[in-house]
C-alpha cells in the first residue's frame, strides 16, 4: 500500500473575479504538476470585468488580463485537459484547497464555453485532497481561521504570495503533505482517503447547518457534496 501522501501528486488552484460559481470566471490558474513545474494561465475573460475588490487580493485587473491574457475558452480547455491528464488512469491525485469551489467553477467555465470537463473526459473526478476538509476532520477543535493563509502557519509551510495561483497551488499540495505526515490515520490509498473526505464534508456540512439554524438563520442551506457540487451559490 503506498498512502496518497507518498504517492504523486497534482495541484490546482484558480484565481477568480467574483465568489458565484455560477457567474464568476477563471482569471488566472496554475497547476502544480507531480514533477514541480507549474502549468500557468492568464484569462482575457472574454471580455468580462475585475472588480477592484478582486483585483485588490490577486493583483490582476481588468485592463492587464485584456492586454496579456489568452482567450477565455482556450484558457478553459487547456486547464481541463490538463487536469484530465494527471487523473486519468491513476496518474497522479490532486490537491485542491476548497474544492467544491475551485472545480464548479471550472466546470462553469466549461459549460459557458462548450468545452468538456473534466468528469467527460474521464468520468469520475478523483482522487482529489483538499486540505480544508483533512483539516477541519482532524484538528476539529482548534480555534482561529482555515484559509490556506492560516493552514500554511499551522502547518508551516511558506506562502510568500498568497492569492496567486501559482503560490497556493503549492503551497495548498505542502500543506496536504504535512497533514498527511502528522496524522497516521489518513496515511491511506488515495482513492480510499478520497472516500472518506466525502462523507467528512457531508457530516461537517450537516453540523454547520444545524448550527446555523439553532443560531437564527432557520433557512440556511449548506451543501454536503464534495469535491463538486451544484453550480449556482456562493461557496
Amino acid at each position: 500500500m503506498i498512502a496518497w501522501h507518498r504517492g504523486p501528486l497534482a495541484s490546482y488552484d484558480c484565481e477568480t473575479n467574483g465568489l458565484n460559481i455560477a457567474v464568476a470566471r477563471i482569471v488566472s490558474a496554475a497547476l502544480i504538476c507531480p514533477n514541480g513545474q507549474a502549468r500557468e494561465w492568464l484569462s482575457d475573460l472574454d471580455g468580462a470585468e475585475i472588480p477592484e475588490d478582486a483585483t485588490a487580493l490577486h493583483g490582476i485587473s481588468t485592463e492587464h488580463a485584456r492586454a496579456h491574457g489568452r482567450p477565455a475558452k482556450e484558457v478553459v480547455e487547456e486547464i481541463t485537459d490538463a487536469i484530465a491528464g494527471e487523473l486519468s488512469a491513476g496518474h497522479a491525485s490532486l490537491v485542491v484547497m476548497n474544492a467544491p469551489f475551485d472545480l464548479p467553477l471550472l466546470d462553469a467555465e466549461c459549460a459557458r464555453y462548450g468545452v468538456a470537463s473534466v468528469a467527460d473526459r474521464i468520468g469520475c473526478v478523483e482522487p482529489v485532497i483538499d486540505p480544508l476538509v483533512l483539516d477541519r476532520r482532524l484538528d476539529r477543535y482548534r480555534k482561529g481561521r482555515r484559509n490556506l493563509e492560516s493552514l500554511a502557519v499551522h502547518y508551516g509551510v511558506p506562502l510568500d504570495a498568497a492569492h496567486t495561483a501559482v503560490a497556493d497551488a503549492r503551497a495548498a499540495l505542502e500543506v496536504a503533505v504535512e497533514i498527511g505526515e502528522r496524522f497516521e490515520q489518513i496515511q491511506l490509498p488515495a482513492l480510499d482517503l478520497h472516500m472518506r473526505q466525502v462523507q467528512w464534508h457531508r457530516a461537517w456540512a450537516a453540523n454547520f447547518q444545524a448550527h446555523l439554524r439553532r443560531n437564527g438563520e432557520r433557512d440556511a442551506v449548506i451543501d454536503g457534496s464534495w469535491p463538486l457540487r451544484s453550480i449556482g451559490g456562493q461557496p
